[in-house]
């Protein structure tokens, strides 16, 4: 550990021996992201975390928290063991030297808690960490296997830059690199999976997990009082907010007037200059519309639970085809039902009447339709929806349902497919 560098939550007495509680080996997940309560992709780490380690067991995980001059918001998360380790000061130089001393600061935060070679069964990277770097002294120091977890696959269409976005270029390697050393990978669809196993990796499909136990009873309004719909999230150029937006336009001004759309995650001027949002259809949307910039998960959790649908329209192909949006499992476990176009997996788990409305295509006049439906349902249409909502996400979601099988798959003495 250099000076650079400091631990949290880690015991930083020297053990000879193995960690303390440890009787056998378990899984190791490493990450550099806002864990456990960032990012879609840091939600992901968790809740697999959960469901990695046999019972009897805690995944360890090392997370090197972001330069960004943010802070963790806890050392202590139930279900895993956590390290945090953070780099002191923020210039591009010192961000460069951590990046590349990541494997070696992760090895030796582990010695400081008392975690030594033959602790840890697997090594479990998100596949935005498969470096040579991380593979090779991970690989080497500790033994055991390596399994990436492919969350998405990017398409050079979506950067105006194409093959000269370095993210993008970096992606694209970290891709090439696992195909070629990892024998195992979890992906987080059909689509990306298929990928991965017609290059002969071993795949297990993960679709984004959730602990239901977070979410509280939906607590939303009745329909009499108007539509309330939901966007939560960035939206980019992933998700359709101006199609949404256009489709709400065309609705009549009678039933503009019973719907109110919240906006969660992106202010209206980063929507207008990051999105494929048209300011000028915003304007001429008569319907309530609420921006309501950047919120904690505690606040989206709870417009969740008060909102009659979230709205998700995407493309059909690429990006889209390849990864699965996280918004849905969570806004089933709260109980709201979704409003959406299918993509990805989402036909396996949602069904048109049942956990949601399915859209027709990703038009503007889909969307004009979908909400229609919407607006024609009255509550004790609406309740059933939003109980089988909680239903799926309890049986296809939860990180409970699914510990058997990763665990499984993560077991070092499993055959090769």
């Amino acid at each position: 550990m250099n000076d650079q560098t400091t631990v949290l939550g880690a015991d930083h007495e020297r053990h000879d021996g193995p960690a303390r509680g440890v009787d056998r080996p378990r899984p190791l997940l490493v990450g550099h992201y806002r864990f456990p309560y960032g990012d879609a992709t840091s939600n992901r780490l968790l809740q697999l975390a959960r469901c990695a380690a046999p019972h009897g067991t805690q995944t360890l995980v090392v997370n090197d928290w972001p330069c960004d001059g943010s802070a963790p918001s806890r050392d202590e998360v139930a279900g895993i063991e956590l390290i945090t380790l953070r780099t002191r000061g923020g210039n591009p130089v010192t961000r460069m030297a951590a990046r590349l001393a990541r494997p070696i600061r992760v090895l030796r935060a582990m010695r400081r808690r008392g975690v030594v070679r033959g602790d840890v069964s697997v090594v479990l990277l998100p596949m935005a960490m498969m470096t040579l770097g991380n593979w090779a002294v991970l690989r080497l120091a500790l033994r055991c296997p390596v399994v990436v977890d492919a969350s998405e696959r990017h398409d050079r269409h979506q950067f105006q830059r194409g093959w000269l976005t370095p993210y993008f270029v970096r992606h694209r390697w970290s891709t090439f690199l696992a195909t070629r050393l990892v024998h195992r990978a979890i992906a987080v669809s059909t689509t990306l999976g298929g990928y991965l196993e017609r290059r002969g990796v071993d795949v297990l499909v993960v679709p984004p997990q959730v602990d239901c136990d977070e979410f509280a009873e939906p607590r939303s309004s009745s329909l009499t009082g108007g539509l309330r719909l939901l966007y939560a999230g960035t939206p980019g150029r992933k998700d359709m907010l101006d199609v949404i937006l256009r489709g709400i336009s065309r609705l009549t001004p009678q039933d503009q007037a019973r719907v109110r759309l919240t906006i969660a995650g992106v202010t209206r001027d980063a929507a207008a200059a990051s999105s494929d949002l048209d300011i000028s259809v915003l304007d001429s949307v008569s319907a309530e519309v609420t921006f309501l910039g950047r919120v904690p998960r505690d606040k989206v959790l709870a417009l969740l639970s008060e909102s009659h649908f979230s709205l998700l329209v995407r493309p059909t192909g690429g990006y889209a085809a390849h990864g699965f949006p996280s918004k849905v499992p969570e806004s089933l476990s709260a109980g709201c039902p979704v409003l959406l176009n299918y993509t990805s997996d989402l036909a396996s788990y949602v069904q048109d009447g049942v956990e949601g409305l399915v859209l027709d295509g990703n038009g503007p006049d889909d969307v004009r339709r979908g909400i229609e439906r919407a607006l024609r349902l009255r509550d004790e249409d609406w309740a059933p929806m939003s109980r089988a909502a909680r239903e799926r996400a309890r049986d296809s979601f939860d990180h409970r349902a699914w510990r058997a099988r990763v665990t499984a798959f993560l077991d070092p003495t499993r055959a090769a497919r």
